[in-house]
């Protein structure tokens, strides 16, 4: 069996490769329907210049064969596809700390930006009743998840949140439900069609404070609104930004750090002395293995998250170049942009 798919790096260098399928007795094939862009997917074409790496990694889909030891799914099933999913055998999954696995089973270099992908069935998860387009919001929804989850936001607290891209966005609107009684998000810039877009959905889903950095002191104008600090900051932005975050957080406050970049800025300069002295806190949030897939989908199904607000714009393999460019300027007013490979 044979499926097309795409790899890319830096320079917007897009190449269409067929692959190999080739199933073991654990392995299903999934038909992709619906893959989302991912901000690592856009660092990709703009900063990684080794070798072609493969594109999308927020698949729904639907089963089309199963190996003979395949538990749990069906040919016909539709599925949300975990690009990163814990083993069960190691001994931190044994001992009931299956975030720490590092034996996981993977995408298997099958890019989710293609007609297929072969994957263990450990990596599947049964859904109904939903868009495939809306259900592929799972994967970076279970990303927002974990951050909030980790931040532990304290009822009718206060909450940052660095960064007003797609999962910046799913953060803001979480923490809303966690209870956060404010919650403000930063961009770094209003100017593009992109940016507005995503301004304008962060006032929709009831942010308190939005903070252009490039044209506002975000210090200034948390620190008018509490001048204690804040409980939580959520970095989702690039770690250049989370310096920011120890200059507004409160004595005793949390930050969770999730935000990566590929392109040499991702060490910053850190005052360990005012950290401790401020009795601040300190997380990361890497959401592998995947363990909040049934949690997101079933916040998408009951409308808690609305995927229509933030799925905006679909592509396939003649449009992937055009679209992904709009992406990566910001030339189109896009909030998520979803790869439909059998459009």
């Amino acid at each position: 069996m044979k499926t097309r798919s795409l790899f890319g790096r830096k320079y917007l260098d897009i190449e269409t490769r067929e692959l190999e399928m080739t199933p073991g007795p654990r392995d299903a094939v999934v038909k992709v329907l619906a893959c989302g862009v991912c901000g690592t997917d856009l660092n990709f074409l703009r900063d990684y210049d080794e070798d072609f790496m493969p594109l999308g990694h927020e698949i729904a889909g639907e089963v089309v064969l199963c190996g003979s030891d395949v538990k749990g799914v069906s040919v016909g099933d539709t599925v949300t596809v975990e690009d990163c999913s814990m083993c069960g055998d190691c001994p931190d999954c044994k001992a009931g700390h299956s975030e720490f696995c590092r034996n996981m089973h993977t995408l298997n270099g099958y890019p989710g930006m293609g007609e297929y992908v072969m994957v263990d069935f450990g990596n599947l998860n049964v859904y109904s009743g939903l868009d495939p387009v809306h259900a592929c919001l799972t994967e970076p929804l279970a990303v927002a998840l974990a951050a909030v989850n980790k931040a532990d936001i304290p009822l009718n607290g206060s909450v940052m949140v660095f960064g007003a891209g797609p999962i910046g966005l799913l953060t803001a609107a979480l923490a809303r439900r966690r209870g956060a009684g404010f919650v403000g998000i930063s961009a770094r810039s209003s100017a593009s069609p992109m940016n507005k877009a995503r301004l304008a959905l962060a006032e929709k889903i009831g942010c308190d404070l939005a903070v252009v950095t490039k044209e506002q002191d975000l210090v200034g104008e948390v620190r008018k609104l509490f001048p204690k600090g804040v409980d939580r900051v959520i970095v989702t932005s690039p770690p250049s930004s989370a310096n920011d975050a120890f200059r507004i957080i409160r004595f005793g406050g949390m930050i969770s750090l999730l935000g990566l970049s590929f392109k040499g800025d991702h060490v910053i300069p850190l005052d360990v002395n005012a950290a401790i002295f401020n009795k601040t806190s300190i997380n990361t949030v890497f959401a592998e293995p995947a363990v909040g897939f049934a949690t997101a989908t079933e916040l998408i199904r009951r409308g808690v998250i609305d995927a229509s607000l933030f799925q905006t714009h679909t592509f396939n393999f003649a449009s992937a170049r055009e679209t992904l460019a709009g992406c990566l300027d910001g030339s189109l007013p896009v909030i998520k942009s979803v790869f439909t490979p059998f459009d």
